[in-house]
C-alpha cells in the first residue's frame, strides 16, 4: 500500500493553523490544508501491514466505520482521487466532518504511531472529499425503484442523518423530525463555526434532499408531536435524539446568575453565526468577563475557544482528573486510544488548565457568581489539606459531560426499556428497542460519544430497519 518505502523516506508532515492572533478575531475554520503533493507524500507512507489496525477489525480499536484507510492511502499516492473518494464514501456518509471534527483513534492504532510518527490519516480523508466536492464528484444517488414504505426519523445529528441518507438510498419514504429550525443536532449547535463551518452540513443536506428524504425542522417530539402519532404514520420510527442531559454541580451558590451548561452557550454563538434570531433569550456572553470552564473535555475546549473569540478577559479551565502523562506507554497502550496529555487548538490560545480541582461552592456578589471556591485532590478524589484556593470568576460554564438522552416527554406512553445509565436500550446488531416499530440508533443507545460512531450507528441501523421491512437489505454497513 502506498509507496513501499515511503514511511522511511519520508517525515510526518501534517496541516497548519493559521496563528492564534489572527484566528480569534472570527469564527472561521483556521486549519491551512497541505498541497496535493504534500497529501501524496503522507499518503505514501502508509504501510503494507500485516494487519492494518487502523481499521476496526475484530474487536480492534481503529476507525469505528471501517474506513477503508489503506486502500484510499494507495489511491492518493496514485493520484486515483476520484476512486478514493468512492472508496471513502463506501463506509463513511460524511467525512468532510469526521475529517475536521473526529480525534481520529486511526491515527493512534496505525502502526507508524509506535515511534509517534502515524500517517496523516484524518488530513488525507479531508482532502479527498474536499477535493470531491470542488470537483463535482458527489452527487445524489437517487433510487428509481421506490418502496411503499414510510420511515421517520427523530434528530438530525450525525446518525439520523446517515440513517436517513441510507434509507432514502435504498427507495423508502424518509421523513426527518428536528426540534431546532435548521437541520443538523449537535453538529449546527454544538460544534462551534472555527471547527467546522456549516456549509459542509448545508451542502450534505441538499444532497439527501435530493435523494428523497424530506425535513420538517421546528417539530419537537413530545411537545408539537407525540410519538404515538409517529408510530401511527409510519412504518418504522428511528430515534436518534442524542445524549443532551448535562452532568450538574449541585454546590453552594449553584442558581446564582452567570452559571450556565455549556450547551446553554455554545448554540446561542453557532445561532449568532447563522443569523438566526435570538430574540426572547438570554444572551450568554464572555466579552469582558473572567471565564471559568469546569470539565476538560472537547466541549470544555469549545467553550475556551468561543469565549476568546468573544473577548473574554481570561479563561480558566479546571479539570477534577490528574493531569495525564505527557507520553503514553506505546508497550500497554497501542493500538489502542492511549491516556495521555493532548491541547486543543482553543486551549492554545491562551487557557490556563488546573488539574486535579475539585469546586467547592460559588461565591455569590449581588445574586450573581463572582467567585469559586477550591482545593486540590488526589488520584482518589480525595481533598488534599490546606490546599483550598479562590478563583475569580465572572461567568462560569459546566462542560463536565452528558449522562443520559432526555427520554421522559419523549418517550411517554411507550413503556420503552432503558439501560442502568439511562440509554435506551437496544443492541448493536438490530437496534431494536422493546417496542417492535421503534429503533434507536446514536448517543440515545450508546451514551455521549463520538461523530464517527454516530456514523456508524445511523448506517447500520439503517440496514437493520431496511431488512426489518423488506426482508434483506443491500445496504452496506
Amino acid at each position: 500500500m502506498g509507496k513501499v518505502t515511503g514511511f522511511l523516506e519520508i517525515d510526518r508532515q501534517d496541516r497548519k493553523y493559521r496563528p492564534a492572533s489572527d484566528r480569534i478575531r472570527n469564527f472561521k475554520e483556521f486549519i491551512v490544508p497541505l498541497p496535493e503533493q504534500a497529501i501524496r507524500d503522507q499518503a505514501s507512507r502508509c504501510m503494507e501491514c500485516g494487519i492494518p489496525f487502523c481499521h476496526d477489525m475484530k474487536g480492534l480499536k481503529g476507525c469505528p466505520v471501517n474506513n477503508q484507510i489503506p486502500d484510499w492511502n494507495d489511491l492518493v499516492y496514485r493520484g486515483e482521487w476520484e476512486q478514493a473518494s468512492n472508496d471513502l464514501h463506501s463506509t463513511n456518509n460524511f467525512p468532510e466532518f469526521t475529517g475536521r471534527i473526529c480525534p481520529a483513534p486511526c491515527e493512534a492504532s496505525c502502526t507508524l504511531n509506535i515511534v509517534d510518527s502515524p500517517v496523516t490519516i484524518k488530513s488525507i480523508e479531508c482532502a479527498i472529499v474536499d477535493k470531491a466536492w470542488d470537483n463535482g464528484w458527489i452527487k445524489p444517488q437517487v433510487n428509481p425503484r421506490k418502496t411503499n414504505k414510510r420511515i421517520g426519523i427523530v434528530g438530525s445529528g450525525p446518525a439520523g442523518l446517515a440513517a436517513a441518507q441510507q434509507l432514502s438510498r435504498a427507495g423508502h419514504n424518509v421523513v426527518v423530525y428536528e426540534k431546532n429550525k435548521k437541520m443538523g443536532g449537535l453538529l449546527r449547535y454544538g460544534i462551534p463555526d472555527f471547527k467546522m463551518e456549516k456549509t459542509h452540513i448545508d451542502r450534505r443536506l441538499e444532497q439527501i434532499s435530493a435523494e428523497g428524504a424530506h425535513f420538517q425542522g421546528g417539530v419537537e417530539l413530545g411537545v408539537d408531536i407525540e410519538i404515538s402519532d409517529l408510530i401511527k404514520e409510519h412504518d418504522a420510527v428511528i430515534l436518534a435524539c442524542g445524549s443532551e442531559k448535562p452532568r450538574d454541580l449541585a454546590i453552594e451558590g449553584r442558581n446564582s446568575d452567570g452559571i450556565h451548561f455549556a450547551m446553554d452557550f455554545l448554540p446561542q454563538q453557532n445561532r449568532r453565526v447563522g443569523d438566526e434570531d435570538l430574540k426572547g433569550t438570554k444572551e450568554i456572553i464572555a466579552d469582558g468577563k473572567h471565564v471559568v470552564v469546569i470539565g476538560g473535555g472537547d466541549t470544555g475546549s469549545d467553550c475556551i475557544g468561543t469565549s476568546i473569540r468573544q473577548g473574554a478577559l481570561s479563561v480558566t479551565q479546571l479539570e477534577i482528573m490528574p493531569a495525564p502523562p505527557e507520553r503514553e506507554d506505546k508497550l500497554l497502550t497501542w493500538p489502542n486510544w492511549p491516556l495521555k496529555m493532548r491541547t486543543s487548538s482553543s486551549q492554545e490560545e491562551g487557557a490556563d488548565r488546573e488539574f486535579s480541582v475539585l469546586t467547592t461552592s460559588f461565591g455569590i456578589k449581588n445574586g450573581r457568581v463572582s467567585s469559586l471556591n477550591c482545593v486540590r485532590v488526589n488520584e482518589k478524589f480525595e481533598r488534599i489539606e490546606n490546599s483550598e484556593f479562590v478563583i475569580r470568576a465572572d461567568l462560569v460554564l459546566l462542560a463536565m459531560g452528558f449522562v443520559s438522552p432526555i427520554t421522559e416527554r419523549i418517550l411517554k406512553d411507550t413503556n420503552i426499556s432503558l439501560d442502568k445509565s439511562g440509554n435506551v436500550l437496544a443492541d448493536d446488531k438490530s437496534y431494536k428497542t422493546s417496542h417492535e416499530k421503534l429503533w434507536v440508533a446514536g448517543d440515545m443507545r450508546r451514551g455521549q460519544s463520538l461523530v464517527v460512531w454516530a456514523i456508524r450507528e445511523g448506517r447500520q441501523v439503517a440496514k437493520a430497519v431496511d431488512l426489518a421491512l423488506m426482508g434483506h437489505s443491500n445496504l452496506s454497513d
